[in-house]
């Protein structure tokens, strides 16, 4: 009987159990029963943790019984990409290096979360060390996507946007190095958030000298929420956000109020759009549908739309050099010599480049180049709009298609959209925004200027408000709901 239940916001959900008109335990046990139903056919679970989630809802129970306060996320199931780390639930970061590692520490925005009273449902998969766009990995099934279970849900916080699309969990946590909260979000039809470099705390992670592979991509990655609707996102950051002494990137957070910046009036705004950034091959269907649908956002909210390019050109290799640089290659390649065919092919590729101090230095100068390409642009632009993905969802097992309407590309050239905004750390959210012909979910990237995190959470409300996405229902599990 409470099944159906899932199918709510996590806003919703908290308010119903902190009111006591349903328990965590009820719907910990829906979420549980729905997982047993679902997952055979999704597999975005690599550790589901049901004993846990039954403890810690009887925990929340208790203290609503007690008079007690609870938290802004009471009760609600979380799932966890499994690059993040979890105390006391194996995290394996999709690496058979690390098939038995049980952290210590909760990363601090699962210790945030736990704290609001949120239930850890498990871990989802996520390729091998999050270095991929899809979801594959070395140790467990592959993640697929709900919307076709042939096709990849995109990566690399794969499961994440799988147990979303499927509905076996309202929230979920991401991390993004170069796309990877907007990937899946993208490909599995779900909204999908970066905010700035550092309004959201990292330790351990990427931050922590004891883990090689995990601790890679130290000034790229953040870790963003990733749910159903654009609410339970603002309703994450506002529980997520703000500085920890563990992580001396993090920044205050006091300029923003995550709940209120839904409501912010949004009319003449001046956004660029730009469909393909002058250089990106792009799927004509894709193209058509995030045109169609920055057109129609622009005149529904008031706001002046030019299509324009932001003047940035394929950095793609550059890219790759910083990944590199941020890695600790000396730890890596042990691991690589002890794991051999255990380890994923795209991996011990680059591992085994003879990297040259020149690269990473050239890099870091383009990096430079492109900061303050951006921010110049920006200068004229409130948001600016375009295709998170170049393409569709693809099928499984597979780094990316090669070729692009009409025109070859590396197997990588899809992600193009997203890791200009890993560089400068401006905040960038995916919104769901159209399906195509063979119901293939389509996501919008919207960027916002250096620290503007609530116009782009405004735009994406609106946006969802105009466009609405959260009545459909892949097909797999019963299709359109009215």
């Amino acid at each position: 009987m409470f099944d159906a239940l899932l199918d709510e916001d996590a806003t919703t959900l908290a308010g119903l159990i902190r009111c006591g008109d349903l328990s965590a335990r009820e719907l910990t046990q829906a979420a549980i029963d729905r997982m047993a139903q679902r997952e055979p056919l999704i597999k975005a679970f690599c550790t589901a943790t049901p004993e846990r989630a039954l403890a810690q809802a009887q925990a929340v129970d208790a203290k609503r019984a007690r008079g007690e306060a609870l938290g802004a996320l009471a009760g609600v199931p979380l799932a966890v990409k499994d690059l993040i780390c979890t105390a006391g639930v194996t995290t394996t970061s999709g690496s058979a290096a690390y098939a038995g590692f049980v952290p210590q520490e909760d990363d601090i925005t699962v210790e945030r979360l736990l704290a609001a009273d949120a239930i850890l449902l498990g871990k989802t998969t996520a390729p091998e060390f999050g270095y991929s766009g899809v979801g594959h990995n070395p140790l467990f099934p592959s993640p697929r996507n709900p919307w076709d279970t042939d096709k990849t849900p995109g990566g690399s916080s794969a499961g994440s946007g799988a147990a979303l699309a499927a509905r076996l969990c309202p929230i979920a946590l991401g991390s993004d190095g170069g796309g990877s909260v907007r990937i899946p979000a993208a490909h599995c039809g779900v909204y999908g958030l970066k905010a700035s470099m550092g309004r959201v705390p990292l330790w351990p992670g990427c931050r922590d000298e004891r883990y090689p592979g995990v601790s890679s991509w130290a000034s790229l990655e953040h870790i963003g929420p990733m749910s159903r609707t654009v609410r339970d996102s603002a309703l994450m950051m506002s529980v997520m956000a703000g500085p920890d002494m563990r992580d001396r990137q993090s920044i205050p957070c006091s300029d923003i109020d995550w709940l209120g910046s839904l409501d912010k009036p949004l009319s003449g705004l001046r956004i660029a759009f730009s469909a393909d950034f002058g250089y990106i091959a792009v799927d004509p269907e894709v193209r058509q549908l995030i045109a169609a649908a920055a057109r129609r956002f622009a005149a529904d909210i008031g706001a002046e739309l030019e299509e324009v390019d932001p003047g940035i050109s394929d950095e793609s290799a550059a890219f790759a050099a910083l990944v590199a640089q941020e890695s600790d290659l000396s730890g890596m390649r042990q691991l690589a010599q002890q794991l051999g065919a255990r380890m994923s092919p795209h991996l011990r590729a680059l591992l085994q480049r003879d990297w040259r101090a020149e690269q990473f230095t050239d890099a870091s100068t383009v990096r430079k180049k492109v900061c303050n390409q951006l921010w110049r642009f920006m200068q004229r632009y409130d948001l600016l709009l375009s295709p998170t993905l170049s393409v569709p969802p693809f099928a499984l097992h597979m780094q990316g298609p090669e070729v692009i309407d009409g025109r070859m590309v590396s197997s990588d050239h899809w992600l193009s959209f997203c890791f200009p905004f890993n560089f400068t750390g401006q905040p960038a959210a995916s919104v769901p925004a159209g399906f195509t012909a063979s119901g293939l979910p389509v996501g919008m990237q919207i960027v916002g200027r250096h620290l503007d995190d609530g116009l782009v959470l405004a735009a994406s409300a609106a946006f969802e408000h105009t466009q609405p996405w959260n009545h459909r229902y892949p097909a797999v599990f019963g299709g359109v709901h009215a």
